[in-house]
């Protein structure tokens, strides 16, 4: 059972990586000794998806600053997911992103993460940090209908590198907790 804490479960899947042949996966050990932003998405092409992953195209850099990647996954092919990128963002592409997209067309990873609806084949808006030994740090899990907030992504990410307890609105440059 998925739970913080624990080792991440691992995965390996067909991505973006080299957007040309399509032939490169990208598994979880690739990220060893690096923070990740794993996050689950429903559907290429739709409405509210595009806002979030451009969102954190546009925070790479502060992202990468913060020690970290990113990885966006749903359960379309990376056929499907390199359309996309390659479709304009004034036609309902993505245009340029700077982060690779993984296709979990199996489903395996979207159920071992919990966020699969079976009945439907497509994730739910799931979001896991990962730390760079491998172990799950924090997961927050949205309806499809809202998006995630990349600010607060980042300080979360900021909070749990400072390895001490950040209360309430903690914002990176503040001190832990003292207790």
């Amino acid at each position: 059972m998925l739970q913080v804490g624990k080792k991440a479960p691992p995965f390996d899947m067909p991505s973006t990586k080299d957007l040309k042949t399509l032939k490169e996966n990208v598994s979880l050990s690739d990220y060893r000794g690096k923070w990740l932003v794993l996050f689950f998405y429903p559907l290429d092409f739709t409405f509210v998806c595009p806002t979030e992953i451009k969102a954190f195209s546009d925070k790479y850099d502060e992202i990468k600053k913060a020690g970290a990647e990113v990885l966006g996954v749903s359960t379309d092919s990376v056929y499907s997911h390199r359309a996309w990128i390659n479709t304009s963002e004034d036609k309902g592409g993505l245009g340029n992103l700077r982060y690779i997209l993984a296709s979990d067309i199996t489903k395996d990873v979207s159920r071992d993460y919990g966020v699969l609806i079976e009945d439907k084949g497509i994730a739910l808006r799931g979001l896991f940090i990962i730390d760079p030994e491998g172990y799950l740090q924090y997961q927050v899990v949205h309806s499809l209908n809202i998006g995630r907030s990349v600010e607060e992504t980042l300080r979360v990410l900021e909070a749990l590198k400072t390895g001490g307890l950040c209360g309430a609105d903690w914002k990176p440059g503040q001190k832990p907790l003292s207790v």
